[in-house]
């Protein structure tokens, strides 16, 4: 059994730990509030973006005529992939980053014939750590994302990715580009998604306004479709990252505050757990000193 002096060591270590965990938990909770709002308010923009590209790729698609799209909505067959992948610069955070990049390994398996050369641009240092020991995988990392940097990260990442899309250099140019984010479900769940950002998928949005969409007849636009796409086609690219990032960050602090949560708990059950033990091992020495005492009474009066 360990000594009296070492179980108080362990329980004053514990209580320390406890008192940390609770502190971060605090933190977390403080961040996560702010982090959400940004989320929150960001995702009816985002959406309503991804509906209005989704409609103008459509009927651009659809339409009679063989004009030509703009180049960010050309698919031609994927000889090398980029994938975004969006991590955490630190721990402490349950299985936020452990789920998302098994996620990647199992999606990277299953299209591994659709991709058949990858790179990575890691966004955090949980995921460079993660990917560096497959050589040649990842070619450029970043600092993970903090709402202060979400705007130009955002841009320089979309800025990169199109410049890279679009490259004639067939030893740089990528044919698709995929973001992989934690999506923010709640504080306890967090879902890892994996999608295709470049080319823009050409298909009609899934909102109640595109179901009443009967053809795909193009507009007329002013002052052209090939001006028109050269805003709103960037836009898109940036504002899709920019809510990755977002998703990404209430994650983090999510995860984290809900690990913090049970780790607390579990501290305050290991205190209660070593406290019994420690008075069982003062009542077990007490007793044992009274029979010694008792004993040596006993051998006196012999």
């Amino acid at each position: 059994m360990p000594s009296l002096k070492a179980i108080r060591t362990r329980i004053a270590s514990v209580k320390n730990t406890q008192k940390i965990t609770k502190a971060m938990k605090l933190v977390a909770a403080a961040r996560l509030r702010r982090a959400q709002d940004n989320m929150t308010a960001a995702r009816p923009y985002a959406k309503r973006v991804a509906e209005v590209i989704a409609d103008i790729s459509a009927r651009s698609a659809g339409g009679d005529s063989d004009e030509i799209m703009h180049p960010l909505l050309k698919h031609r067959p994927v000889k090398r992939a980029r994938v975004i992948v969006v991590s955490s610069d630190r721990g402490l955070a349950g299985g936020y980053n452990s789920n998302l990049n098994r996620a990647i390994d199992r999606y990277l398996t299953q299209h591994s014939d659709e991709l058949p050369i990858v790179e990575m641009t890691t966004i955090g240092r949980k995921a460079r750590e993660y990917f560096k020991r497959r050589p040649g995988l990842v070619t450029n990392t970043l600092p993970a994302a903090t709402s202060p940097t979400i705007e130009q990260l955002s841009r320089s990442i979309a800025e990169e990715a199109t410049e890279a899309f679009l490259s004639d250099d067939d030893a740089t140019r990528v044919d698709a580009v995929y973001l992989a984010f934690n999506e923010f479900k709640s504080v306890v769940a967090q879902e890892p998604q994996i999608f295709q950002i470049l080319p823009v998928p050409i298909a009609p949005s899934e909102s109640k306004e595109a179901d009443k969409i009967t053809d795909l007849r193009d507009f007329e636009y002013e002052p052209s479709k090939q001006d028109v796409l050269a805003v709103a086609l960037p836009l898109y690219l940036q504002v899709t990252i920019r809510r990755g990032l977002l998703e990404a960050v209430a994650s983090f602090f999510g995860a984290q505050m809900s690990a913090m949560d049970n780790a607390t708990k579990n501290a305050k059950e290991m205190i209660s757990s070593l406290t019994l033990e420690f008075n069982r091992a003062r009542q077990a020495s007490i007793t044992k000193e009274l029979m010694e005492i008792v004993g040596g009474a006993e051998a006196l009066k012999g």
